[in-house]
């Protein structure tokens, strides 16, 4: 078995004093230096507009990382190695100071002139950073240069492919790793492990033998603090353009000939591909949208979506989306993949429902309501593992069959350290892999089937609210797999 990397670094994050890099990325790296995968010859520039000083820069890292794992080891040494400069990203001369401090660090810490941009900022600014770290110089150094990008990556296919533009003018694309955290998952990464490493599943994974795939992430929690960011984004472009999407992508592609970053992504590539494109007319028949309202959660009553807050109040943003898609190829014609994802929903999950087609005379079932198709289930979230749902006599019963569960919970097993989605995509960057990231061929792709759906939505005056806080969504959601004679499965 090959030694593991333990690559050397100094990492610099734009954006630093944001909500983000205070929840995932500062415990995410402190998880990789206690952990021992990265080498301790690193460092972390902080740029942020605030006016602060190494020290209360050190301060934030530390209770940031304090907050999510408790009291911690030699925390004070893991925040000498942060240091801040305040930044302002149109200023021109914050570059140049910038760039003396990278290479101050550089020595200090014997990084090997490996740098790793983090831009943990809005997206108008990325063309921006990405064309001035060409032009000062920041990419010139005998280690390697990498940039890590946050979505959303476009609000459509055209804003898209103006962006790439702007980056690719300063950065090759396999400089370029967009970020999607659901990949970093580790049930997301185990789908291909199910598929692939299981014959029973893998010869069984067609449309001969599934009869639908369903995919729901939803969420108990409103929009909170994010209003301005969600009513400009809503539903579909904040999950199902990216993070739903490449569960698709995962769960339909054919095997590849190998665990290469270029052999899985061209996989997933030719998923996207297949696509049924919708027309226009089309969208209402696969696309359900919502909004929540007023409703009750954990026996406490919460506002709808237009009480968040004051700009929301006429708002049309959507909360939930469910959605039938069809994959034009051999291995999936025919089979639906269902999706829905929402906010203030009954219960925070995010899992995938596998189908199988019945037999087609069961003799263990009083009547055809009574049948229980075979299920796999593959819980991504909260609680991970798969289950297998088959049917047989249970001791003491008639001569009928029952469902019977048969279950692996990752995080029932011993000594398990499940790295937090960001910590596994920061080492894969560090170490050049990425094979869980997103492709600009992914991205223009999935924009290209959304972007119909969008422009119908636009143009409508949505009844708005149409499903109470603390449900499963809208009445029509349901509808959309009552007409194929299926229905959500709860369980």
């Amino acid at each position: 078995m090959s030694e593991q990397i333990k690559p050397k670094v100094l990492i610099t994050i734009f954006g630093a004093t944001g909500d983000l890099a205070k929840r995932k990325l500062y415990p995410s790296i402190y998880r990789l230096v206690r952990n021992n995968t990265i080498s301790r010859d690193f460092a972390v520039i902080g740029l942020a507009r605030r006016d602060w000083s190494n020290e209360v820069f050190r301060d934030n890292v530390k209770e940031s990382v304090e907050q999510a794992f408790g009291e911690c080891e030699r925390l004070d040494d893991f925040a000498s190695h942060f240091h801040y400069q305040s930044f302002d990203v149109t200023d021109d001369t914050a570059y140049d100071r910038m760039k003396e401090l990278v290479e101050q660090l550089e020595t200090q810490y014997d990084t090997e002139g490996n740098r790793l941009f983090y831009l943990a900022m809005a997206p108008e600014f990325f063309g921006g950073i990405a064309n001035s770290l060409q032009e000062y110089g920041l990419k010139e150094t005998p280690g390697w240069t990498r940039l890590i990008i946050e979505k959303p990556f476009g609000h459509d296919l055209e804003s898209a492919k103006e962006l790439n533009n702007q980056i690719r003018a300063a950065f090759d694309e396999e400089q370029i790793y967009r970020i999607d955290h659901y990949l970093g998952k580790q049930m997301v990464q185990n789908i291909e492990v199910i598929r692939f490493a299981n014959g029973i599943f893998e010869h069984l994974w067609n449309n001969r033998f599934i009869s639908n795939i369903q995919i729901t992430s939803s969420e108990t929690l409103g929009v909170e603090d994010r209003s301005r960011y969600y009513d400009d984004s809503g539903a579909i472009r904040d999950m199902v353009q990216n993070h739903i999407l490449q569960m698709v992508a995962l769960l339909a592609m054919e095997p590849p000939i190998s665990l290469t970053t270029d052999e899985v992504r061209s996989e997933k590539i030719k998923v996207l591909r297949a696509l049924r494109e919708l027309d226009l007319e089309q969208v209402h028949e696969h696309f359900v949208r919502g909004q929540y309202g007023a409703g009750v959660l954990d026996d406490e009553e919460v506002v709808g979506y237009r009480k968040e807050s004051e700009d929301l109040v006429f708002s049309n943003t959507e909360t939930f989306v469910a959605g039938k898609i069809l994959i034009d190829n051999y291995r999936w014609a025919g089979v639906p993949f269902y999706i829905r994802t929402g906010k203030r929903m009954a219960q925070k999950q995010t899992r995938i429902v596998i189908e199988f087609k019945d037999i087609p005379m069961n003799l263990y079932f009083k009547s055809e309501r009574e049948h229980h198709p075979n299920l796999l289930v593959i819980n991504i979230q909260p609680d991970e593992g798969i289950a297998l749902y088959l049917n047989a006599k249970k001791s003491g019963s008639e001569a009928l069959a029952e469902p019977i569960e048969l279950s692996y919970k990752q995080g029932a097993m011993p000594a398990i350290n499940t790295p937090e989605a960001y910590e596994k995509l920061l080492y894969d960057c560090m170490i050049g892999d990425a094979t869980n990231f997103t492709h600009w061929d992914e991205v223009a792709l999935s924009w290209k089937y959304i972007d119909p759906i969008l422009e119908v939505w636009e143009k409508e005056q949505p009844n708005f609210p149409n499903y109470e806080s603390g449900s499963t969504g809208p009445k029509k959601s349901d509808e959309l797999l009552s007409q194929d004679g299926n229905h959500w499965w709860e369980v």
